[in-house]
């Protein structure tokens, strides 16, 4: 019974042509070795199972071949091909940095450059993982690799570039290997199944190919374990089994639901993927790039970056057709922003349902602007609604609160004074009715009051459907005020204000009341959506207008730092002076 050797080193690359996904690279090196420009030292970079190493091993027996090819590659059929190729050769040296990565080991590679070789012309030295070597290790390379002997050539390998440091990069021709396409993969794949007598469904081979990431030893190797699997049958069905990869179906079956706005069954679908043991984060990202390759398949420019199977291509083209652009843009980026946040979550799987059910709101109807703007917009004396909003009387005290501005005006008296007016068009309490005590309970915000006392506005009022404009005298506006003053119950701060501070009758049916401070500023200010209306219906007159501003002399009187409070006692009783120096107490 012949011993099993497994793909990837039954078909690793023999020959730059065998060598897959790396032509660009294969045929400088080719055209290097036919025109005698040989460097000597190279530096192969790149993801792992990517061709390094084995582009090292070919390049080196290619150089040393007796009898090239025309085609630039080894006969295979010399004494130093057959010497590689059965691994006996005296000419090409292996050392693997990461086990051999002190000073000692590089000096015992330097005393094995000085020898020549016995059989072709050059003595090739691989050095795998090449930044694994210490820095000591480095320096003590550094003047050979930079001068070696004629017959010497170094190939050093790495899959971290930039941990090695740059005067070493600075002596060698880099290489790049890229990650290997699928489509590529998927044709190597094919070859093997092909003489290994394996059958393959294509689909099967395009999902091996994604799982492995673009390194072909990593798709050799998941192809044997499938194979094993499936006993020589590699079905679709049985690879996603074995590697537990989510089906396309359930992206599907998610896109239909999401398109169709249907929240609880997208749920649902979410909880049968979870319940199959998936990963939720693998789960987001899989989303994510159903979505990527929804977007590309629908110009046929962007074709070549859709990496699918060609049975299933169709239903790409089918589910993408459906989705406009804008869906596609949103669906992504909600999908990464989840992606982003889902490590960070306590909660995952309800940050999982929440990006579906932000996923099936995009393509649902956003209401209206206009009905936004309603609830913040004044109505227009000329509006038809105004008449209608003024006539319910539960829309009565919403109008007061739209109607209702402040007035600037400075004091006769006082140039420093705060001022502030309310003016609002609503219906009236009636009289003997106590005030509504839920819309008196509205704040008035400090910041976008003194923002309006920087700017004044007067807002013109609604159109009313009994306009009053009777004339009154300062005593019944004094007495409304008093009986008004009675009626509140609950709020004894502004009850106290409205006793001791009394409106005075101005021009153009305006009113000015001095408080003592901003606190009862304040009240006044919140309670006037209830006060105003109460004025205008009992005097008949529904162009009253107030201003309330905070007396000067009052403003000199109250002490409110600890300075001024220690003044004011001082004025009072001289002796508290003489109390502080005997207890040498500081005046603040």
């Amino acid at each position: 019974m012949d011993s099993y050797i497994v793909s990837a080193r039954k078909y690793r690359p023999s020959t730059f042509r065998s060598v897959v996904g790396q032509k660009s690279l294969t045929v400088t090196l080719k055209n290097a070795i036919a025109t005698h420009k040989l460097a000597h030292a190279y530096l192969f970079c790149g993801p792992r199972g990517v061709g390094k190493t084995s582009c090292a091993r070919i390049f080196a027996k290619t150089i040393n071949c007796l009898t090239p090819a025309s085609d630039g590659e080894a006969c295979n059929a010399c004494e130093s091909c057959r010497a590689f190729n059965e691994q006996r050769s005296y000419n090409i040296h292996e050392l693997d940095a990461a086990s051999n990565n002190s000073v000692d080991d590089i000096r015992s590679l330097i005393e094995q450059v000085r020898i020549p070789p016995a059989l072709g012309k050059y003595k090739v030295f691989i050095i795998d993982e090449v930044h694994m070597l210490s820095s000591q290790a480095f320096n003590a390379f550094l003047k050979t690799l930079e001068e070696p002997p004629r017959h010497a050539l170094f190939i050093l390998a790495t899959t971290e570039k930039h941990k090695v440091l740059p005067t070493i990069l600075s002596r060698c021709q880099i290489y790049d290997f890229s990650r290997i396409s699928i489509a590529d993969m998927v044709e190597h794949l094919e070859y093997v199944s092909l003489q290994e007598g394996v059958a393959a469904e294509p689909e099967a081979l395009n999902v091996i190919a994604r799982k492995a990431d673009g390194g072909m030893r990593d798709a050799l190797s998941i192809f044997d374990q499938v194979a094993s699997f499936t006993n020589g049958n590699i079905t679709y069905q049985a690879v996603i089994d074995n590697l537990n990869v989510l089906d396309y179906e359930y992206y599907f079956r998610l896109t239909d639901a999401v398109l169709s706005g249907s929240v609880r069954p997208a749920a649902l679908i979410l909880n049968d993927i979870l319940n199959k043991g998936f990963d939720g984060q693998h789960i987001i990202t899989g989303l994510a790039s159903h979505f990527r390759d929804l977007l590309v398949c629908k110009d046929a420019s962007t074709l070549v970056l859709f990496e699918v199977g060609a049975s299933i291509r169709e239903r790409y083209r089918e589910t993408a057709a459906r989705c406009t652009d804008p869906f596609l843009f949103k669906a992504i980026e909600l999908a990464n922003g989840c992606d982003l946040n889902y490590r960070i979550s306590h909660n995952k799987r309800l940050l999982m349902e929440l990006l579906l059910i932000q996923l099936c709101q995009i393509n649902q109807p956003q209401p209206e602007e206009s009905k936004k703007k309603l609830l913040i917009e004044p109505v227009s004396e000329s509006s038809p609604a105004a008449s209608a909003v003024a006539a319910t009387p539960a829309a009565s005290a919403t109008s007061a609160v739209a109607a209702t501005s402040v007035m600037s005006a400075a004091s006769g008296t006082s140039a420093t004074s705060s001022t502030s007016g309310v003016s609002g068009a609503a219906a009236a309490s009636p009289a003997g009715q106590a005030p509504s005590k839920k819309v008196s309970q509205a704040p008035v915000s400090t910041s976008i009051r003194k923002a309006i006392e920087k700017e004044p506005v007067k807002q013109s009022l609604p159109a009313a459907t009994n306009e009053e404009s009777a004339d009154f005298e300062q005593s019944g506006l004094t007495g409304y005020w008093d009986e008004y003053a009675q009626r509140i119950e609950k709020n004894a701060y502004l009850k106290g204000a409205m006793t001791n501070c009394k409106p005075v009758l101005q021009e153009n049916y305006t009113f000015e009341v001095a408080v003592h401070n901003p606190g009862q500023q304040e009240e006044l200010l919140n309670d006037s959506v209830n006060l105003l209306p109460f004025l205008r219906a009992n005097l008949k007159n529904s162009h009253i207008q107030m201003r309330i501003r905070i007396s000067e002399t009052n403003e000199k009187k109250l002490a409110y730092t600890s300075a001024e409070k220690y003044e004011h006692l001082m004025n009072t009783n001289p002796v508290l002076d003489k109390l502080r120096e005997e207890f040498n107490l500081a005046p603040d």
